[in-house]
């Protein structure tokens, strides 16, 4: 599957094509980029998404001067048709972009060039992607929560800044454990059936509210089982349970570094909703990532009430398409730029979001029966 494109220092596989020393090339240009240790951004997140969607690609790029066999540089996407390209795993990667030495002089077209695209769709692209950051249509807040000074210190700023939340949640969590039983949390639980319960919760939720299903795609399915079993100090599933006498009332299943946790799919039991479980949830592992040397949780693009309540700050992503010139590139744009611009019109305005989040959530009480 190996193919030599228009550029001789670019050279475009499928992940799993990638040779040792490449995975740990690009393990090393992640290590000194500076960003966050995002495990979207590591390898075995593109081999991971290589496995369940065929048209995965990963662009190495070598520097003719550095010597034929030192890549400079990894871009992994996903090939469309008519030339669009899409950010790897889009629509659940949280963090997007190429993976380059610190003072490449490629450009974009260049880089897509190279790869027989005409466009490249981003909607996650980590801030400080010099390429494709100029081709972004908006920014947005991706709220993350800071221990790196350790768990109490965390709480001691929680308590300063929202005394009245620390205090309710804390107070649920007693209450919980009072009128249901026992508390018991685990941040890293290995029982494929917590991981399917937390499925499950989640596919009802997107329906309860009027969302697409994302794991009603089998393909999303099996990614998150595919990373559920990886083991590497980049990426690696972490599945986190909180069990109120040995009956899990919520879930997480996330990514994690050695340094960041990627928060990704939370979600609790509905009967437990007036304990706040997913709070509860949250704090527990902030506190058990904290011990495990981890310094942030990035909880993730989108506004979220609990996000404001959790974070200590934030981080900026990028949604837009980078585009080459051409009759193709011009097509893509043409297709897509209404859409997309109708979405941010009403994003943009508080009152039509609200009414079109009460709209779809009334679309899913009727698809659910409720």
């Amino acid at each position: 599957m190996s193919d030599v494109r228009e550029s001789a220092r670019i050279r475009v596989v499928a992940p799993g094509e990638l040779t040792e020393a490449e995975t740990e090339a690009w393990r090393e240009l992640r290590a000194t980029s500076g960003a966050p240790a995002n495990a979207f951004m590591e390898p075995e997140f593109t081999r991971a998404v290589g496995l369940v969607r065929p048209r995965a690609r990963v662009a190495v790029v070598r520097d003719g001067r550095a010597g034929e066999h030192e890549p400079v540089g990894f871009f992994p996407y996903e090939a469309g048709p008519l030339g669009h390209g899409r950010a790897i795993g889009l629509g659940v990667s949280d963090s997007q972009g190429a993976v380059l030495r610190t003072g490449s002089r490629l450009t974009a077209r260049e880089l897509l060039k190279a790869c027989a695209l005409s466009s490249w769709e981003f909607d996650n692209l980590e801030s400080g992607q010099k390429l494709f950051v100029p081709a972004a249509a908006e920014k947005f807040a991706s709220p993350v929560i800071d221990v790196g000074e350790g768990y109490e210190a965390y709480v001691a700023a929680l308590r300063e800044r929202s005394p009245k939340f620390l205090r309710t949640t804390t107070a649920k969590e007693r209450k919980l454990g009072r009128q249901a039983g026992e508390v018991r949390f685990v941040f890293d639980e290995r029982d494929p059936a917590a991981l399917s319960t937390l499925m499950e919760w989640k596919s009802a939720q997107y329906r309860r509210t009027g969302r697409s299903d994302r794991f009603a795609k089998p393909w999303i399915r099996a990614l998150v089982r595919q990373l559920a079993a990886t083991r590497t100090p980049g990426c690696s599933g972490v599945l986190s349970v909180l069990y109120v006498a040995d009956r899990p009332v919520a879930a997480h299943f996330g990514l994690r570094s050695r340094t960041v946790l990627s928060c990704w799919f939370p979600a609790y039991e509905p009967e437990f909703a007036k304990f706040s479980p997913g709070l509860i949830l949250h704090l527990r592992m902030a506190e058990s990532a904290a011990a495990a040397g981890i310094g942030m949780l990035d909880l993730g693009r989108g506004a979220a009430e609990y996000k404001d309540s959790l974070k200590t700050g934030d981080l900026a992503v990028y949604e837009g398409t980078a585009i080459r010139p051409g009759a193709r590139g011009a097509l893509y744009r043409a297709s897509r730029e209404p859409s997309r611009r109708a979405h941010s019109f009403v994003r943009d305005r508080p009152r039509l979001a609200g009414l079109a989040q009460r709209t779809l959530s009334t679309v899913g009480r009727l698809r659910v029966g409720k």
